[in-house]
């Protein structure tokens, strides 16, 4: 599997380099985000190799997670680091006592079934146009088993956002740029008095950030939380250890192409 990879990334910086004589800037950041992630992926099959896929550390530590993410990076998910500077609200989530969190762009389920196993009289509502996610995510619920708490559907719209889906709940949202479309309280007046923490895509539709909190500053107390990139992993394996200064970092690296704060917004 590694070598059939090997030959695909190979190929893929032929066409885009090699076969053609002008070499430019976009062309040379291209090629080396795309050989960052082909790097990741051998990371993410040694850690497997390793440490098998039962999370240590983070805050799901505990859940026995999958061998591949539905999308995006997969190792930081399974060393513990992944978006590490909202680690806190997560703990803040899981001690509190909602009746529902509603997950919207759930992926393979990491927050859905890491939300069900630390908060087990939490109902989880996870949500993601994806198929191929949404059979991830179904995947992960019954290998951790939690099908009876975890419900998978496809779209949210803003027609399902009544009182009755979001009386007692926290929405967790992140859906790549799309929430500027369903977090609107103008077209779903129930999101006036819901908890949120939404993902916001700045890099994809700039201006979004401030959009969000504009949207909501009268009916929520809003906390930026800006992301730098830089992860710390704690208590390393010594194998780990063995890696280069380069590997280590990749480890860690979250494929962003750029700013992407979240945003805490809780009822006044």
């Amino acid at each position: 599997m590694a070598s059939d990879l090997a030959k695909k990334v190979f190929n893929l910086l032929k066409k885009d380099i090699l076969d053609y004589g002008d070499i430019d800037n976009e062309k040379l950041n291209k090629s080396l985000r795309l050989l960052a992630k082909w790097r990741s992926v051998l990371i993410q099959n040694t850690f497997i190799e390793n440490e098998g896929t039962n999370l240590s550390r983070g805050p799901f530590s505990g859940m026995e997670f999958l061998e591949s993410s539905a999308e995006g990076c997969h190792v930081p998910k399974l060393i513990g680091t992944y978006e590490q500077p909202l680690h806190s609200y997560i703990d803040m989530v899981t001690r509190a006592s909602y009746a529902k969190v509603i997950n919207v762009g759930c992926a393979e389920g990491y927050y859905a079934v890491g939300f069900a196993l630390k908060m087990p009289n939490t109902e989880i509502l996870a949500y993601d146009i994806n198929a191929k996610a949404q059979q991830a995510c179904i995947k992960l619920a019954k290998k951790n088993d939690v099908t009876e708490r975890v419900s998978v559907f496809g779209e949210l719209a803003h027609q399902n956002l009544t009182e009755t889906l979001l009386n007692g709940s926290l929405i967790f949202c992140d859906i790549e740029g799309a929430e500027i479309d369903l977090l609107d309280p103008r077209k779903a007046t129930a999101l006036q008095s819901t908890d949120i923490i939404v993902e916001s895509h700045e890099c994809l539709v700039p201006g979004i950030t401030e959009t969000l909190k504009s949207r909501f500053a009268q009916t929520h107390n809003i906390i930026e939380v800006k992301d730098d990139g830089m992860r710390k992993l704690e208590n390393p394996p010594e194998w780990f250890l063995k890696f280069s200064h380069l590997d280590q970092l990749l480890a860690t690296w979250e494929w962003r192409s750029g700013p992407t704060p979240w945003l805490i917004m809780t009822q006044k």
